[in-house]
């Protein structure tokens, strides 16, 4: 079925129950969105701490929004961007996209003027919708994007080159647009985290959406008393795919804007939230504060908190550990998975089995899995190879780039994940690695994930990021990027003799001591750090030697 239908059956049995709650914490008073309700709902410096809809008013939203695009000529296919922060409306006007038939295109809300600019030429975008935090970027290209475009602002004071949203939908029709859809209409875009240049647009139909609501949904057992506390971005399909076990269930979800310790415990003991999704540096930082003593558990009502997963980024076993002290009782999962598989559960832990804490798991819901040798056979168990995952959220394609496509869609519906993996006896895959960050030192394969997993069970690290960085003699050397927790200190020495726990050829020639820098997703930012510490800095260094 159309992912479509899921809101509107959830609109009928729960109409007044309440789908999605906003949290401001910045923000001091408190105020219910109600069915007659249908103002702006978007972060002003005015604007209250909490808001919320009903699964009706929801609903009801989506339609407008999806009439008001058919009165401006928006057809089946037409694509249609969302460049927005996450606040209430970002969901409705989303599932108002869907509605009328068009493809859904959310971006990275860390795009660059050229960036966007870009992505609205790739996928062919003719409406984009776009929030406060984007006119000064918008402004810059305004002649460029404007021509045949036509741009619609959510929030107040509405730039000249745009028509403002609100006016445009309050008076459109609540009633369902009556588009027919089905499982083969394409839905939606997404982007590649473009680690190797401007991102490639991903293509997606019904068909992936559906199936990992469905999945999602079987994988964290959600029912309607779930409540769901999403935190990342909804342009990213790891926060948005994981809402739709909320969708699925009919169950509230809290979108929370902030990340800090006491933020983000105080909105799962506020909202009797059960379900958190966190990334690494967020689950790493509670530890921290708890360990300070900055964060007192009694304080806070956690009891309803079943469920902990983390995704976007291998998980150390050190922290799900640590974690585990202070929160026995937790369920814990992991997912891997990637904007070409719909976003996470492909592969995913699964709940009860953290005694294989360090994998990333098994087939999700629906899926296949193999690892393939250089040939596209498959591998021996316990042999590294390339992950392929195969099932009914894979991408159609990379929309308008039928070589990159070809390069990871072979054949039989199997994708190429560009990642290495390793399977064992009991058919729980761990991940080595990207095969692109595969380091090759003297002859030898070095994974940095491995590395970086030994070094963040030292107590005093924070974060680390292990890069290839240029040597004459052994081609490329393993360089350790090491961000250290708030207060302390360490040498060079000092970590040089934690890394003699390591076999010798994987510990790391280099020490640097910095910050690493990780995007809205949680994934480190490896190309920022090549360009400043790897073959870029040497290319740079060796110039200015020559002109000295």
């Amino acid at each position: 079925m159309p992912i479509t239908d899921l809101l509107e059956k959830n609109a009928k049995l729960y109409g007044k129950e309440v789908a999605l709650v906003e949290l401001n914490p910045e923000m001091k008073e408190t105020r219910r969105i109600t069915w007659k309700d249908y103002s702006l709902i978007q972060q002003t410096e005015d604007r209250a701490y909490r808001h919320e809809i009903t699964w009706g008013v929801f609903d009801e939203k989506a339609n407008r929004v999806a009439h008001m695009l058919l009165e401006k000529g928006v057809e089946k296919g037409d694509k249609v961007a969302i460049l927005m922060m996450n606040c209430l409306e970002w969901l409705p006007i989303y599932f108002g996209i869907l509605k009328v038939g068009a493809i859904a295109v959310p971006f990275n809300f860390r795009y660059s003027s050229d960036e966007i600019e870009y992505c609205l030429d790739l996928a062919d975008v003719s409406v984009l919708f776009f929030g406060t935090q984007f006119i000064g970027r918008l402004e810059t290209i305004e002649e460029k994007i404007c021509k045949g475009r036509l741009l619609i602002y959510v929030g107040e004071a509405c730039p000249t080159f745009a028509e403002n949203y609100l006016e445009m939908v309050q008076d459109c029709s609540s009633q369902p647009p009556l588009i027919p859809l089905s499982d083969d209409d394409y839905a939606a875009i997404y982007f590649s985290s473009g680690t190797t240049g401007f991102p490639k647009a991903i293509l997606h139909k019904h068909r992936s959406l559906t199936q990992s609501a469905i999945m999602e949904q079987k994988h964290h057992l959600q029912t309607h008393d779930d409540v769901f506390l999403c935190i990342p971005p909804l342009y990213h399909t790891g926060a948005k795919m994981h809402w739709f076990g909320s969708l699925i269930s009919g169950s509230k979800a809290v979108l929370l804007k902030g990340t800090s310790p006491e933020v983000i415990m105080k909105a799962v003991s506020d909202e009797k939230c059960s379900i958190v999704w966190l990334l690494v540096p967020w689950a790493q930082d509670i530890l921290d504060a708890i360990d300070r003593g900055d964060i007192k558990l009694e304080k806070y009502e956690l009891s309803q908190w079943r469920l902990m997963h983390i995704g976007a980024q291998p998980v150390p076993p050190s922290l799900i550990k640590h974690w585990k002290e202070y929160f026995p009782n937790h369920q814990y999962d992991t997912n891997y998975g990637l904007s070409e598989s719909t976003g996470p559960g492909c592969v995913h832990l699964g709940i009860g089995h953290e005694d294989k804490i360090g994998a990333i798991g098994i087939p999700g819901f629906n899926w296949q899995t193999k690892i393939v040798d250089e040939n596209g056979n498959e591998v021996e168990e316990g042999k590294e190879g390339e992950l392929c995952v195969k099932g009914q959220g894979v991408m159609e394609c990379y929309y308008k780039n039928p070589e990159a496509s070809a390069e990871v869609l072979p054949g039989d519906g199997w994708l190429k994940t560009g990642d290495v993996a390793i399977q064992d006896k009991d058919g729980f895959i761990f991940l080595v690695d990207r095969k692109k960050d595969v380091i090759v030192s003297g002859g030898e394969n070095l994974y940095p994930v491995q590395i970086e997993d030994f070094l963040r069970g030292n107590d005093k690290i924070n974060d680390v990021a292990v890069i290839g960085l240029p040597d004459k003699r052994l081609g490329e050397i393993a360089g350790a990027i090491i961000q250290l927790k708030d207060g302390v200190t360490a040498s060079e020495e000092e970590i040089n003799e934690f890394c003699l726990g390591l076999p010798r050829y994987k510990r790391p020639k280099k020490i640097i001591f910095a910050e690493v820098p990780r995007n809205a997703t949680g994934k480190i930012e490896k190309p920022k750090l090549r360009k400043i510490y790897g073959a870029d800095k040497l290319v740079a260094q060796e110039i200015d030697a020559i002109e000295k």
